[in-house]
């Protein structure tokens, strides 16, 4: 039963997320997203609106300097103005009407002289300063001309959230950014650790990612996160879920719309670890991640992907699966997401005999056939070694049918596999 997110669910048999290692239970089919009330906690302060109650403007009257000396120059001004034209109005009327004429029109024509200098000045600095040419843009910085065939964007033009204009290139940076976040089989750095406690860890973070009803995304991440720290610190086997359920913390900050709390993630752990160690672990983290933790991850190349071939939502779903199964494989740390992205992808379409790599395939995602083989045979001998019962925790999810039995499937024959992987 999926627990709330906002205060620790009923404690009832079987209900508890059992602590490290644990036997993973049947995921039930997954329900609507909790939503999360936004109302203040009880006797906290409401929140106040932006701007006005910040600066209080409409309580403050705001008088600049000057003003008031301005207005003081001003009547007095008008006030001797009137007195003055009261007293003169006589001698006014016995003024010439010549000499008014010739005076208004000498100083219509001083008037036209200054107005044609002061804009013929800014014109001539213009022209002084304006370049001979026009600069051309360089070549690394003009947008690649996409070819029609390959185009899969523009039926998203009037969609302003799928980002058409820039989509490609999108991907294309997070590919180049890849290379900023390689990693290595760090397994021989940890002391306390083995690949069968990560792929415990990974099991269980499933689980959570299920229960919190959490974004696909999410889980990725914390992954990614969770085998960066590692290569770089040393954890004791203790607090290895702690490292785990910190992680996930974090990737739901970064993910999610309404993540859940810290006194959540205790609750999953069983209390095992107190409020400050939790905290302390997240800054420990960031820290050494350098507070970069825009990731890329293989799930968004994996959707990218799909889209080119439009390919249907039982097959991405299967290609999901393995991409899934793969966060478990100590070998397959090392593959680039977009890399592996692409091997899950060729061995869903080779499974749904749905044909091979297609050109629009290689021209978004940069990989040729030869360049996926390595990959493919990587994940086609982890999906034909016998399974662990004490991780069950991703097979079982995709044998619900609101991932189509994908798990169910009998996997691809190699020879089908070499014949796709030769063409």
């Amino acid at each position: 039963m999926p627990l709330s997110r906002g205060k620790k669910a009923a404690v009832t048999a079987g209900s508890k997320i059992p602590k490290l290692p644990a036997a993973t239970t049947e995921n039930q089919e997954e329900g609507p997203q909790v939503k999360r009330s936004s109302s203040p906690p009880h006797g906290a302060p409401k929140k106040r609106t932006a701007f006005i109650d910040i600066t209080n403007a409409h309580k403050v009257q705001i008088s600049l300097p000057g003003r008031k000396k301005d207005a003081a120059k001003k009547q007095v001004k008008k006030t001797s103005s009137t007195s003055v034209s009261a007293k003169n109005h006589v001698n006014l009327k016995k003024s010439s009407s010549v000499s008014s004429e010739e005076t208004t029109a000498e100083r219509e024509k001083t008037g036209e002289e200054e107005a044609q200098k002061d804009v013929a000045a800014p014109v001539k600095e213009l022209e002084a300063a304006a370049p001979p040419a026009a600069l051309e843009v360089p070549a690394h910085l003009q947008k690649q001309a996409i070819p029609e065939e390959f185009d899969i964007d523009s039926e998203s033009s009037e969609d302003c959230y799928m980002c058409p204009e820039y989509a490609k290139d999108i991907f294309d940076y997070l590919k180049q950014r890849e290379e900023k976040f390689v990693l290595c089989n760090y397994m021989s750095k940890q002391s306390s650790l083995n690949t069968e406690m990560r792929a415990i860890l990974i099991d269980w973070l499933v689980e959570v990612q299920e229960n919190f009803e959490l974004y696909h995304e999410t889980l990725y991440l914390a992954v990614k996160l969770t085998d960066h720290y590692l290569s770089q610190t040393p954890v004791h086997r203790e607090m290895l879920q702690l490292v785990g359920s910190t992680t996930m913390l974090i990737a739901s900050k970064f993910e999610e719309r309404s993540p859940p709390c810290v006194d959540d993630f205790l609750y999953i752990c069983d209390d095992a670890y107190k409020r400050e160690e939790l905290i302390s672990m997240e800054a420990s983290i960031l820290q050494a991640l350098s507070f970069d933790i825009n990731i890329p991850i293989p799930y968004r190349f994996l959707r990218r992907y799909a889209k080119c071939v439009n390919a249907g939502m039982d097959t991405l779903t299967l290609a999901r699966y393995y991409c899934e199964l793969s966060l478990m494989d100590m070998e397959l740390v090392i593959e680039r997401g977009s890399l592996l992205a692409s091997a899950c992808l060729l061995m869903a379409l080779v499974t749904r005999d749905l044909g091979g790599w297609r050109p629009i395939l290689q021209f978004h995602s940069g990989y040729q056939t030869s360049d996926l083989a390595p990959v493919v045979r990587k994940l086609h001998a982890m999906l034909l070694a016998p399974p662990d019962d004490k991780l069950r925790a991703i097979r079982n999810k995709y044998s619900h049918k609101v991932f189509f039995e994908v798990a169910s499937l009998p996997l691809v024959d190699i020879d089908i596999l070499e014949r796709a992987l030769s063409q």
